[in-house]
């Protein structure tokens, strides 16, 4: 299914044929938590902007609207009317951010709803069962995110646990998979690498899961405590061990730069809500760094959001005309500055992927960083 069609250095342009479409990598996810992004972003859009995988998470929709709810209604393919791939978060990192809602046993984790306190207990097996409800492409695998730093014994146990949870979530997934009334028959499923910062623990947690031989594998636990330069350096720990005919995913990460370094590391995947939520606050990712709209100075500025840019932003309103509509509170203020930022993110995206295919992704990273870095 994964096909390594060139390298430069450790950098990866790859392809990955899926039951719902082909993802180009690398690839930057667009996060659409609720089956929605953030923003008044429909589907359609997401096509104009040139998204090729929606990620979506299990934890919420099971929550509201409910995933049984999503099967009957044909899957979330149908439900959100996208038909390329859809990758689920398996409602682990709620173990994670919802700390103080929840208990961890091997069994699984017992949380109480953010919306109404109900009790609800989420393990391996109902992790898959739900996500498989949801029918996406790929489901990730049930595992708990430890917060960075954390004690050596904890994360040790927690990988443990993790892996246990992995070989279960395994035999659930080929299970379901297996039903006459499975939606998607051909989900895949990924791993989750953890460890914390310990570099022993993370390789010897990632040689242990690729002796599973799964659909794909994931970087977990990072950019939740740690500095840029751990995280890096966890990154080429990891990668060392990681299987060359597999893709590999970076989860929650990150800014145009964390993408850019970790790409010349070897990862192929990443998600960040950082797109749509900086928008949101008009907070715009350019080639020449990030444009905070709020400041005055840009209330009589006829240019576009970034020169060059095919957005529907950038070619049809101007800075001061989006500003404006920032400052009135106007919603559709918010929906021009997303449609922007997952732009940019996805055209960063295939410019990496030229970049590699020529063999000037070095090039590329080097003129870049500099620009990123600044205020515009």
């Amino acid at each position: 299914m994964f096909t390594l069609i060139t390298t430069e250095g450790k950098a990866r342009r790859g392809r990955f044929d899926t039951v719902h479409g082909t993802i180009e990598t690398p690839v930057f996810m667009n996060v659409g938590t609720s089956a929605a992004i953030k923003g008044a972003v429909s589907s359609m859009d997401l096509k104009e902007v040139g998204c090729q995988v929606e990620l979506s998470n299990t934890y919420h929709l099971h929550v509201r609207p409910g995933d049984d709810l999503i099967r009957d209604m044909g899957g979330l393919h149908k439900f959100m009317n996208w038909d390329r791939p859809i990758l689920t978060d398996s409602g682990g990192f709620q173990v994670f951010s919802l700390a103080s809602l929840r208990k961890i046993k091997e069994e699984g984790v017992s949380f109480q709803s953010h919306i109404d306190g109900k009790r609800i207990f989420m393990g391996p097996e109902e992790s898959m069962q739900i996500q498989s409800n949801l029918a996406s492409t790929i489901a990730m695998a049930f595992d708990e995110c430890v917060e960075n730093p954390a004690p050596y014994d904890y994360v040790k146990n927690s990988c443990d646990r993790t892996y246990r949870w992995l070989v279960r979530c395994k035999a659930e997934m080929e299970r379901l998979n297996a039903l006459p009334e499975t939606i998607n028959k051909n989900q895949l499923l990924f791993g989750i690498n953890q460890g914390g910062t310990y570099d022993d623990l993370r390789a010897g947690h990632m040689k242990q899961i690729a002796e599973l031989d799964l659909d794909g594998y994931a970087i977990g636990g990072l950019a939740v405590g740690e500095s840029a330069e751990e995280m890096y350096h966890i990154i080429e720990v990891v990668e060392e061990h990681m299987p060359v005919n597999k893709p590999r995913y970076l989860m929650g990460v990150g800014t145009p730069q964390n993408i850019l370094e970790a790409v010349d590391r070897g990862v192929d995947f990443f998600d960040c809500v950082i797109t749509s939520r900086n928008a949101r606050h008009a907070n715009l990712f350019t080639d020449i760094g990030v444009l905070n709209l709020n400041n005055n100075k840009f209330a009589r500025d006829d240019r576009p959001l970034m020169e060059g840019c095919r957005c529907p932003a950038c070619q049809n309103y101007s800075r001061s005309y989006i500003r404006h509509l920032i400052k009135a509170k106007e919603m559709l203020g918010m929906r021009l500055c997303v449609l922007h930022n997952l732009h940019f993110y996805n055209d960063l995206m295939a410019k990496i992927r030229a970049a590699i295919e020529k063999g000037e992704f070095k090039e590329m990273k080097a003129e870049m960083l500099p620009l990123l870095n600044q205020r515009v």
